[in-house]
This record gives C-alpha cells, sequence and structure tokens, in this order.
C-alpha cells in the first residue's frame, strides 16, 4: 500500500496519468505535457529558439526544452557583433557532452548585443536558458518575421506532439 501511495504521488508530481489497460490490468502511463518551461511573452520557433522582443530590439536564445535535451552544455560559439543573422540560418552552435548543434536564428537582423558570460560560464544555457543564459541581442529587420512564430501554448503543443513522436 506504502509502495502504490508513492507511486501515485510521484505521478503527480510529474505530471503523470496512469490508465488501466484491461487486456493486461497493468497501469500504462503517459506523459500529459511537456517537462520543460515555456514562458509567456515569448515567441518560439520550431528548430528551438526563443524570442523576446521588447521595442526595437530583440532578445534570441535556445528553450528549456533543447537545452534539456542537449544534455550539460559545455561550449557556445557565438556570432560577432554587428554581424547580420537571417531568419533559419545558422548563426552559431551549442557543444553539449552529448553532441554540438548549431543554432538557427528565428529572425533576420543585425546582432547588436552578445552574451559574452556565456564564453565563461556556457552552463547558464542549462540552468538559465531564457535569463542569463541568452545568447544574442538583435535589432530586427523585419519585425513581421515575429509573426511566424509560436507563442507559448502552440510551442508546448508542439513539443508535446516531437516528444511523443520520438
Amino acid at each position: 500500500m506504502a509502495l502504490r501511495m508513492w507511486a501515485s504521488s510521484t505521478a503527480n508530481a510529474l505530471k503523470l496519468s496512469s490508465t488501466v489497460s484491461k487486456s493486461h490490468l497493468s497501469p500504462a502511463f503517459s506523459i500529459s505535457r511537456c517537462f520543460s518551461s515555456v514562458l509567456e511573452g515569448l515567441k518560439y520557433a520550431n528548430s528551438h529558439e526563443w524570442v523576446k522582443h521588447e521595442g526595437s530590439v530583440a532578445t534570441v536564445g535556445i528553450t528549456d526544452h533543447a537545452q534539456g535535451h542537449l544534455g550539460e552544455v559545455v561550449f557556445a560559439e557565438l556570432p560577432e557583433l554587428n554581424s547580420s543573422v537571417s531568419k533559419e540560418k545558422n548563426f552559431g552552435a551549442v557543444e553539449s557532452v552529448k553532441a554540438t548543434s548549431e543554432i538557427l536564428s528565428p529572425i533576420s537582423g543585425e546582432v547588436i548585443e552578445v552574451n559574452t558570460k556565456l564564453t565563461e560560464s556556457p552552463g547558464l544555457i542549462n540552468t538559465s536558458p531564457y535569463e542569463e543564459g541568452w545568447m544574442i541581442k538583435v535589432k530586427p529587420s523585419n519585425p513581421a518575421e515575429l509573426e511566424t512564430l509560436m507563442g507559448p501554448k502552440e510551442y508546448t503543443k508542439f513539443c508535446e506532439d516531437e516528444d511523443a513522436a520520438h
């Protein structure tokens, strides 16, 4: 009984639901939502980058979902200040203990700031992907591109569907 109560409270904490299969009479667990943080007020690309647009500046980073799949980030390669980035084109890379992954820009524009903290502390991408782990700030050349990105609800569904396919 204690084990069943522990399993139930653990499933609730992890947001798992249990259904009993009539043919096998064993629990079948399904994940009810993406475990990653998805923040309101941000836009999301299907390549798992986020954008926070404030006035004439767009801050860009990789999502909590992306960093979770990468594992511990040990190196970040970012563009030079005043360089140009183009929507859906590579602007840098992150190297983790698992792999090296390209980072695609969710918008086009001029890089007006680079997060130099990531040179010394690339793990900020893991511990604070939406705050201290941001990568670049861009002056968008085509602000209408922001409207092609997903909102939080669409991105959460996208992650759930993507995880279920794997």
